[in-house]
């Protein structure tokens, strides 16, 4: 062998240590973000938090784009018929009738069955589901199913959509926060 073929040879082999890493690390994420004892805890407590938490408020997802404005916040936390659902509420000090109310709750539902967009109309949720008029939209570079929030969820607007299968990502956004329903969803990572 020569100098440029064990030049060649050397510089292959991160590459090929780095993908034979991907299944490995494909295989550490969990198939759906899954509240920790202490969360369901918390939930069952209504707990509330002052200041609420960040980016980081549900484990194993990043909310990267959090409007400003919030003055607490709480872990949701919801099992039934096999699923879990797993989210966080933000919210301001406004009443609910007040139109500049500020919400955003993002959630997580672990749903084996879930694997097409088209799913979610008949979605075994106990709140929010996409029961109303429903259209299919790209927001924030994912295609979503959305609607106008009614009075269980607030005025706003719902969206949702399957992260991947199993996983699915609902956002309910105040009108307030309408606007910024883009970046929120676009910001959002599992």
């Amino acid at each position: 062998m020569n100098k440029i073929q064990k030049l060649a040879v050397l510089s292959a082999l991160p590459v090929a240590a780095a993908l034979m890493a991907l299944p490995a690390q494909a295989a550490e994420r969990p198939a759906c973000p899954m509240p920790t004892k202490a969360e369901v805890k918390r939930s069952s407590d209504t707990k509330v938090d002052q200041p609420p938490r960040g980016a980081a408020a549900i484990k194993g997802v990043r909310v990267n784009h959090i409007p400003k404005g919030f003055t607490y916040g709480g872990v949701v936390v919801n099992k039934h018929h096999g699923i879990t659902e797993y989210g966080y509420q933000w919210g301001d000090d406004r009443p609910n009738a007040d139109p500049k109310q500020r919400s955003l709750w993002v959630r997580v539902v672990c749903w084996p069955k879930a694997s097409e967009l088209a799913q979610l109309k008949n979605g075994p949720f106990d709140m929010g589901t996409f029961s109303g008029d429903t259209r299919t939209v790209k927001i924030g570079g994912r295609q979503v199913l959305t609607q106008e929030g009614d009075g269980a969820l607030g005025d706003g607007r719902y969206a949702g959509w399957v992260e991947r299968e199993g996983v699915v990502v609902t956002v309910m956004a105040s009108r307030p926060l309408v606007p910024e329903l883009a970046k929120i969803i676009n910001g959002i990572k599992l």
